[in-house]
């Protein structure tokens, strides 16, 4: 289930690496213990609607947001947190809140991202290493974290045999780095492309792809 919330213009400055506010919100929303499950079977998109300003984001027009769950039940606990306090940050708040209609998707489909992918393999001596939309790496690494994600969401059989590519045709792909807390994370910005069944296609479009999906990183659209 997927919610496009609208929200207010801000009235304090918005730093650039903002995402753990973001995340913030979601969590006083749904309640602390919500989502800390290990697994994160939802994502969301970056703010849109911004002007760098001095160092900053501004939003003179007010931002959209794009919020999606795995589970429905979720995503009608967050509408309640929201109506009991629609603060985000920043003196931003929601003032509407629309769910979107899910797409019928076939068994391949491209997808933007609305935020870098985090595709990332674990190194010999335990650390991570972060793979760019331009190595081939890149796809076993998102596959595997898709297939997992459908493990523990209860789809096996054919559901198992999903794939996640990124779109190395797209001229436009670049690197972007994002800081959470004081830890810089690096992803990519370029579409991707799940094959598979229907319903794990429709899987990914909620959950995203890559990993830190509940941080703020590869929201699909």
């Amino acid at each position: 289930m997927r919610l496009n919330l609208k929200l207010t213009g801000n009235t304090e400055p918005v730093p650039f690496d903002h995402l753990h506010h973001l995340t913030g919100a979601l969590h006083k929303w749904l309640g602390e213990n919500r989502l800390h499950d290990g697994t994160s079977l939802y994502s969301f998109g970056w703010l849109e609607g911004a002007t760098a300003q001095n160092g900053h984001l501004t939003f003179p027009r007010g931002a959209g947001w794009r919020v999606s769950f795995h589970d429905p039940e979720a995503a009608k606990a967050l509408l309640d947190g929201i109506l009991c306090d629609p603060t985000v940050f920043a003196g931003m708040r929601v003032f509407e809140a629309q769910e979107q209609a899910t797409p019928q998707f076939s068994g391949c489909y491209r997808f933007l991202v609305d935020g870098p992918v985090i595709a990332r393999r674990e190194r010999e001596d335990g650390s991570k290493e972060y793979l760019l939309w331009d190595d081939d790496g890149a796809d076993a690494a998102l596959t595997r974290v898709l297939r997992w994600k459908l493990r523990q969401a209860g789809f096996t059989d054919q559901h198992q045999e999903a794939t996640v590519q990124f779109d190395r045709t797209y001229t436009g792909a670049r690197s972007k780095l994002a800081h959470i807390k004081g830890i810089a994370h690096k992803g990519s910005e370029c579409p991707v492309v799940v094959t598979g069944t229907p319903e794990a296609v429709r899987f990914a479009w909620t959950v995203g792809v890559g990993e830190l999906t509940g941080s703020g990183f590869g929201a699909l659209r």
